[in-house]
């Protein structure tokens, strides 16, 4: 009968068992019950072992090469192991082993039950395991090692140990695809890693794998696969494959942190090879220089044609008749895109055509400027706000994002948050041109009003005698708002233009230039000694002089000299210039960014009054209402005017000084002086709290003097020059906003007088 039980156990059926791992009804009366219980434990096993085996045997003809790698290894397992251990005790029991045949010619069944007892679990397991593969009809490479490693999770040790190694066979068959896609960009046809777009699909990958290595396989995995496609005349080299696939046959998925590193050293390889072989500085230069002129406004002239021809879409779908024609979409401003670069010197540019407007919120209505009042009310609650504020609905009226189509092999250089910032930075830039633009068509209709009231009203303004003085002073005041409006949006666009822009371009040319000038084929992987001793941002020691950025950065060259610029680097620059950008421009600065917003709502505010006004600040005399109905008194509409007038005067000084206040603090990073109008509290705390945002974007320096935080904060220093020329924002915080009388009371009080 032992030799029927091992028969039984090595797969073979039995008269004993007739059906399942019940004992045969003819047996159980001649069976001890301790010996029928362990018949029926072995028939257990053997009836697992049959039906994994068969399962296997039907689960490998299958046309997935990753479930018949699973079925492969099993098979070898269950022959080394489990087989072997049958054929090792029926060797025992025919050479009658002391430990297993007693007294040289017994052998007792639970003896053979204890052998076996350690396949209790696993077979058990490896059945649940093929009951799971076979419930679905295909089995992708992702979800496949996600189970087999979730079912390796196990205190278990040999069922560990066993879906340890089928999950790492699998893994094996997964990396020869991947060493397949990321040295020769091949994409099979059978059970393929990407699409044709060389996106990775979704199921085609496990969890373990990071999504930085997903990205980075999809980037090099398109990168070596459009090279060759496009039969460049160099090719990646084959002593740099040989060493990725060296590199990528030592390493599994399941090792999260070796994969994710060597990943990286390979992306960082093809990338300093492409460019230098692909992406050539003559496409970096184009890139730059076109992001520039159309996110940054530096084309001019096209950027004011641009407003124009929107703010003439939006009259023309307000005169025109309800119906489909009055909605605004995303074909119309692509039209007024190419509209705007007619007579300008975009129109022969082909970057022009990787421009498009995009409408987050879909076609909408255009809607008149708002007239609500309110700005100044919010200004304590706009300080003490910590999120950034948007600018991107100033220009249309709702959320409009400029976006530049980014072909390859461009996207090796310009990833899709660089592309948000310049986004970012054109909602603020082309914000604050609208609304100079504005001001400027505001004074120029004050202008030719007055010119066209003196014909009749010679040197006085007309009216009663009290409504004349009233007259005058609305007209003083009207236009003394917007000579304020005015010269605020010329100091801050020029200082923004000017100081921050060009200078922070031309820096980068500069860097780009120096860099390029000395390029030497080297080891790929390998970063200059003098860049990362220097500065690790942008590879370029900073001069410790005090020198202004302005004139320093174009006159005092980098003492190291030219070394490579791979692609890291190339990227550090680039992402050191957008940073330096956002804050020299202060859109890093919730408060400032806060206030500024409230000044271009409230000129807006007051451009759209002057043109329901008709063009004027002061009422026609022969309006209704213009003149009281009798005596000296004023009249109705003058009042009215002269009260929305003031208010607007008074909000935008207000917002003057707090945005002077929150500027010089955001420099010195120190609070007010004590003797600081009490009233002002609130935007103190918002100041002290938001002082640090001045440098969120500015990466830490370990040059001499910290020189990168120097560089910026001169920037805005300029800022406080131009606004303070005059000491309009200094002198009447010391010498005006506090009489003498009360001077003299703190010193007394103080005992110094």
């Amino acid at each position: 009968m032992i030799a029927e039980v091992l028969l039984v156990l090595a797969g073979h059926s039995s008269s004993l068992f007739p059906k399942d791992h019940n004992v045969h009804p003819a047996f159980s009366s001649l069976l001890h019950p301790g010996e029928q219980q362990c018949l029926e434990s072995l028939g257990q096993i053997a009836v697992r072992y049959r039906k994994i085996k068969a399962a296997c045997s039907a689960l490998s003809r299958s046309q997935s090469r990753y479930v018949s790698a699973l079925c492969a290894t099993l098979n070898q397992i269950l022959k080394d192991e489990y087989e072997n251990l049958v054929v090792e005790t029926e060797a025992k029991v025919l050479k009658r082993d002391p430990n297993l045949v007693a007294s040289g010619s017994f052998v007792p069944l639970s003896s053979i039950r204890a052998t076996f007892s350690e396949w209790d679990a696993p077979l058990a397991a490896l059945e649940t395991l093929f009951d799971q593969l076979q419930a679905q009809t295909s089995w992708q490479p992702g979800p496949l090692i996600d189970l087999l490693q979730k079912r390796s999770h196990t205190g278990i040790h040999r069922i560990a140990s066993i879906h340890a190694r089928l999950c790492e066979a699998v893994q094996r068959v997964w990396m020869a695809q991947l060493q397949a896609f990321l040295i020769h960009g091949a994409v099979t046809e059978k059970e393929p890693l990407a699409d044709k777009d060389y996106t990775l699909l979704e199921a085609a990958v496990p969890s373990c794998v990071s999504t930085q290595s997903r990205e980075s396989v999809a980037y090099v995995g398109r990168a070596i696969g459009t090279v060759k496609a496009a039969k460049w005349e160099r090719q990646f080299p084959r002593e740099l494959a040989m060493e990725h696939s060296k590199l990528l046959e030592g390493v599994l998925p399941q090792e999260q942190y070796a994969f994710d590193r060597i990943i990286t050293d390979i992306r960082t390889t093809v990338s300093e090879w492409l460019w230098l072989n692909v992406l050539t500085q003559k496409d970096v230069d184009i890139a730059v220089e076109s992001l520039a002129n159309y996110f940054l406004l530096r084309n001019g002239e096209f950027a004011l044609s641009l407003i124009r021809e929107i703010e003439r879409l939006k009259i023309s779908r307000l005169t025109g008749r309800a119906g489909p024609t009055t909605m605004i979409r995303e074909q119309d401003l692509h039209l007024a895109l190419l509209r705007a670069s007619l007579g300008t010197t975009a129109q022969q540019d082909p970057s022009l055509s990787h421009l498009r407007f995009r409408l987050p919120s879909g076609p909408l209505r255009p809607l008149l400027p708002s007239l609500a009042t309110g700005p100044a009310k919010d200004l304590s609650a706009s300080l003490s706000a910590v999120e950034a504020t948007s600018f991107d609905d100033l220009l249309l009226g709702t959320p409009l994002v400029l976006t530049y189509n980014v072909a390859w092999p461009l996207d090796l250089f310009l990833h899709p948050s660089d592309l948000q910032i310049y986004g970012a930075l054109f909602t603020y830039l082309s914000a604050l041109r609208k609304t100079h633009t504005r001001i400027h068509s505001c004074w120029t209709s004050l202008s030719n009003a007055q010119r066209a009231r003196r014909r009749w009203t010679g040197l006085g303004e007309g009216g009663t005698t009290e409504d004349l003085e009233v007259r005058k002073e609305l007209l003083r005041c009207g236009w003394g708002v917007v000579r304020e409006m005015s010269w605020f949006l010329d100091t801050l666009l020029g200082y923004v233009m000017t100081d921050v822009i060009d200078v922070e371009f031309r820096r980068l040319k500069r860097l780009l230039l120096e860099k390029t000038s000395g390029i030497v084929r080297q080891p790929t992987g390998t970063q200059p000694a003098a860049d990362t001793d220097a500065d690790p941002a942008i590879g370029i020691p900073h001069s410790s002089s005090t020198v202004p950025a302005s004139s320093g950065a174009a006159s005092h060259p980098s003492t190291s000299s030219p070394s490579q610029l791979d692609f890291t680097t190339l990227r550090n620059i680039h992402t050191t210039y957008l940073e330096r950008l956002l804050t020299g421009s202060l859109l890093s600065n919730p408060a400032l960014t806060a206030i500024i917003r409230l000044i271009l709502e409230i000129c807006e505010r007051f451009v759209a009054q002057v043109e329901r006004w008709g063009g004027d600040v002061l009422p026609a005399l022969l309006f209704e209402g213009s003149l009281a109905a009798g005596g000296d008194r004023v009249g109705e509409m003058v009042k009215e005017r002269q009260g929305i007038v003031a208010e607007i005067n008074e909000a935008l000084h207000s917002l003057l000084s707090a945005f002077y206040e929150q500027l010089s603090l955001s420099t010195t990073q120190q609070p007010l002086s004590a003797a600081t109008d009490a009233s002002k509290s609130m935007a103190q705390n918002a100041s002290m709290a938001n002082a640090s945002s001045f440098r969120t974007f500015i990466r830490p320096k370990r040059g001499k003097r910290l020189a990168g935080d120097e560089e910026v904060r001169r920037h805005v220093e300029r800022l406080l020059l131009r606004l303070d020329f005059n000491g309009g924002f200094s002198k009447p915080t010391l010498n005006v906003r506090m009489p003498a009388s009360e001077t003299e009371e703190i010193l007394k009080q103080g005992g110094l007088a």
